[in-house]
């Protein structure tokens, strides 16, 4: 973290996604690795697929109100606005870790928003007009001492209101009911996708409005046949969305991507409260 006042809630955090790993692993009907995801980018989880067993997470106190109290004043209303928000937010390669660096082209066109098609392929499509700005940033750690490139992206959506935010939470776990099998692109597909939906106050959420955790195998042909884990962590913050998607590659664990993953993450939550909270 570049400060210390998100430390706690990285913890917090962290045993969501852990705990959530662990249920998704055990209903798992993929091979390989763990993960999942809404956009043909890369996500968050907890531990290997191939050893994750169900554990018992310790019980979390009961949140006595809300995660976030947005100003009303400070809600971006235009999509200039907006995007000036999602770009102060977004997760850079400092953000997940010293070994990652930006990809090219690092960020995503204004107007880019990928749709997944009736049959289950993700293809570029038009914001919808809830949206008022969207950005992907996409980093890496570049193939090195024999492990693949591990590719992985952060992406903050900034809607009109909060309901509307909280569609598009509920949207993306639909998308995981309906293609469990996903195509990103030529050659690189997503199988056994599941997912899990945490809202405030349930599973030890203390932190954000609602959270979600999807997970699958993510099979590339430029890595032959073995599928890699691939892993989406995705927040709410009163009308932001935020989310971290990682890529699995040869050499690495989920486990080891875990907590980079899951710091990206939480590091954009802050970004979106201190920018938007009321003042205390």
């Amino acid at each position: 973290m570049r400060d210390g006042s998100g430390y706690g809630r990285l913890l917090r955090a962290g045993a969501v996604a852990a705990a959530g790993a662990a249920l998704l692993a055990g209903c798992s009907s993929g091979g390989g690795g763990g993960g999942a995801g809404r956009t043909p980018g890369v996500s968050a989880s907890g531990t290997d697929t191939a050893s994750a067993a169900p554990t018992t997470s310790p019980a979390s106190p009961t949140p006595t109100g809300p995660p976030f109290t947005p100003d009303p004043a400070k809600a971006p209303r235009t999509a200039a606005e907006a995007r000036r928000l999602a770009l102060a937010t977004v997760a850079g390669p400092d953000d997940w870790g010293p070994e990652y660096v930006r990809r090219t082209p690092y960020l995503s066109e204004p107007d880019a928003w990928p749709v997944l098609d009736a049959g289950c392929t993700w293809e570029a499509g038009a914001p919808p007009r809830t949206v008022l700005a969207s950005v992907t940033a996409y980093s890496e750690i570049p193939a090195a001492g024999g492990k693949g490139p591990l590719r992985v992206a952060a992406t903050v959506t900034v809607h009109r209101t909060e309901s509307e935010a909280d569609w598009e939470m509920a949207e993306t776990l639909e998308e995981a009911l309906r293609c469990p099998d996903q195509r990103l692109r030529e050659g690189e597909r997503i199988t056994g996708l599941n997912s899990l939906g945490v809202p405030y106050g349930v599973g030890g959420n203390a932190t954000s409005s609602d959270s979600l955790l999807e997970r699958g195998a993510y099979v590339n042909d430029a890595f032959g046949k073995k599928p890699q884990f691939y892993t989406w962590l995705q927040n709410r913050a009163g009308q932001v969305t935020v989310a971290v998607v990682v890529k699995g590659a040869p050499g690495y664990t989920e486990a080891e991507t875990n907590t980079a993953q899951v710091r990206a993450n939480v590091i954009m939550q802050d970004r979106v409260k201190k920018q938007l909270g009321a003042q205390r």
